[in-house]
């Protein structure tokens, strides 16, 4: 079995953490991970649903984007080509799966996030139109919230973000977020 990044070299085999089978690349250290040890190993693991929310965790992991990840491949089981889901996190990357037969592809590291994470048990749903729509949204939050704070300052967004928080959750919050747009129109 090929390297679908590298072709001219053969994977390897390996295991991931919790005895996970895999065929590995001694050249580029991506990981190739069999639809059905993926299977197999995720009917072990505790079942939650993962949520795009996660991405906007602080996790410790030092992660450096792959110079293979914007590269297509075929997957190495079937030849089919594989799909890719992007990964919305601080450095942003695409895990890569086979549409037909289920295989997944983690270029070197990407696992090492997800687990981080809590994403790798549930690899499959980061294909689904909806959590690539919930993790586009919430990394457009992120991006408008520093905006914010890059606009106002740490102090006064604090201030801004405590007052959204004490609007949103009281029962006519709506009319003092009007009362602000119109104070804001006048000026």
């Amino acid at each position: 079995m090929q390297c679908p990044k590298d072709k001219q070299v053969t994977l390897v085999d390996s295991t991931f953490a919790k005895n996970l089978s895999v065929k590995h690349c001694p050249d580029c250290q991506g990981s190739w991970i069999p639809a059905d040890e993926y299977q197999s190993w995720q009917a072990r693991q505790p079942q939650h649903r993962a949520d795009p929310e996660v991405l906007a965790q602080t996790v410790n992991v030092n992660f450096v984007q792959s110079p293979f990840d914007t590269k297509a491949a075929l997957c190495p089981d079937c030849q089919h080509y594989l799909s890719r889901a992007k990964v919305h996190f601080r450095t942003p990357f695409y895990v890569e799966r086979c549409m037909y037969c289920g295989g997944i592809w983690c270029d070197n590291g990407e696992w090492d996030v997800l687990e981080k994470l809590g994403l790798h048990t549930s690899i499959e749903q980061m294909f689904s139109p909806e959590w690539q729509m919930r993790a586009r949204e919430q990394e457009q939050a992120v991006k408008e919230r520093q905006a914010v704070i890059d606009k106002l300052g740490p102090e006064i967004a604090a201030m801004v973000f405590k007052l959204g928080e004490v609007l949103g959750k009281h029962p006519y919050g709506e009319f003092g977020a009007a009362y602000l747009m119109r104070r804001f129109d006048k000026l």
